[in-house]
């Protein structure tokens, strides 16, 4: 049997075993990709994520300098606890968000397309309802009369809060390029690690953001 009569026969192998695979879903676990090697979308995506967690520290340490400022201004933030509740949820959301993440990238090596898109879609969409928690959040704020120029508390909560959505936003549009295979151009395993990467990350990155505002509401 030749080499491509053989990779044919493997291929109608593995379809029959795990469902309806498409070639190009099973081909991209492999290990010739085209174009430029899985490291290189990582060793991009790492450089990327430095100057994000740089830029998020950034924020972090001006809070703690204007709090400690000697204008005396900072007021801890008037937040219901209902607010607190909400954002307690999110957290949890976005948690089980990596869970279902994990769990879909362990499905893409096994080569089982189809858990594969109904886990990572499902992580898009514990997203998207993390994203709409915070909007619950901003507008309950809103109506207690707290806003973003109220207080320099106000001000940073705020930001950290909307600077962490924005990040989280194109991070669900990633998952949703991967998911509907939109990125023609990068290899489906490489798109598959930046994007998980980069949902972990952010996933930690609002763990310390939380904790932070948690340490600074009394």
């Amino acid at each position: 049997m030749s080499r491509k009569a053989s990779i044919e026969a493997n291929g109608r192998r593995h379809a029959t075993a795990s469902g309806d695979v498409h070639p190009n879903f099973a081909g991209a676990t492999g290990a010739n990709l085209a174009g430029a090697p899985p490291q290189a979308y990582r060793t991009g995506m790492l450089v990327g994520l430095a100057a994000i967690w740089m830029f998020f520290m950034a924020l972090v340490s001006a809070s703690v300098v204007r709090r400690g400022s000697p204008s005396g201004d900072w007021q801890p933030l008037a937040a219901a606890p209902a607010v607190w509740r909400i954002l307690w949820v999110n957290t949890m959301v976005l948690l089980t968000s990596s869970v279902a993440l994990t769990h879909a990238r362990s499905r893409f090596r096994n080569g089982d397309e189809r858990t594969f898109r109904r886990w990572w879609c499902a992580t898009a969409v514990l997203g998207i309802v993390f994203l709409a928690g915070q909007w619950i959040v901003w507008r309950k704020l809103a109506a207690a009369g707290v806003y973003l120029p109220t207080n320099p508390s106000s001000s940073f909560f705020y930001l950290l809060t909307a600077a962490h959505g924005i990040h989280l936003l194109g991070g669900i549009a990633g998952l949703l390029a991967v998911g509907f295979r939109s990125l023609r151009r990068v290899p489906l395993r490489a798109a598959v690690d930046a994007a998980g990467i980069y949902w972990h990350f952010m996933d930690g990155v609002w763990i310390v953001v939380f904790l932070f505002l948690l340490a600074g509401r009394g």
